[in-house]
């Protein structure tokens, strides 16, 4: 049977799995089950799945096994780590180095979307910057349905 979603790269942020770990009724978990349906192909970097593990190991320790099976049945790939060039880009707009790090991997995984809830760093960057849009989980959730209506089958 042929998929009539088009498939979209989503690069996920350490907030919005750790936000699904942790509420298995929202945004972050609803978005999860759509790439555990085959609807959504997920992107994490290396950075990312080391700080998931740190945060999770540090507030909510009892949750690990809940991480692995999230992480498994999603279907999320680990990407390869930022080249130099990438790491130059991020860095003229992204000063904590964490962060930085971050989306220099969202850059070099060229996803469709990457998925935040990290107003500080990540949200308040200019529109048209990256090749790639930046939204929380309700934003990607609300331009995913409003795409979906809009496409005509």
């Amino acid at each position: 049977m042929k998929n009539i979603v088009p498939m979209n790269r989503v690069f996920l942020d350490t907030s919005v799995i750790f936000a699904a770990v942790l509420s298995p009724n929202g945004g972050a978990r609803t978005i999860l089950r759509l790439g555990e349906a085959g609807y959504l192909q997920f992107l994490i970097g290396p950075s990312v799945l080391k700080e998931c593990e740190t945060v999770i190991r540090r507030k909510v320790p009892q949750t690990l096994p809940e991480l692995a099976l999230l992480l498994n049945i999603a279907g999320i790939q680990v990407t390869s780590a930022a080249g130099e060039e990438a790491m130059k880009f991020a860095g003229k707009w992204i000063e904590y180095p964490a962060d930085r790090l971050i989306m220099a991997e969202a850059i070099e995984s060229r996803p469709d979307w990457f998925v935040t809830h990290d107003h500080k760093h990540f949200l308040n960057l200019p529109d048209g910057l990256f090749t790639f849009r930046i939204g929380t989980p309700g934003d990607f959730l609300q331009w995913l349905r409003s795409d979906f209506l809009s496409r005509r089958y």
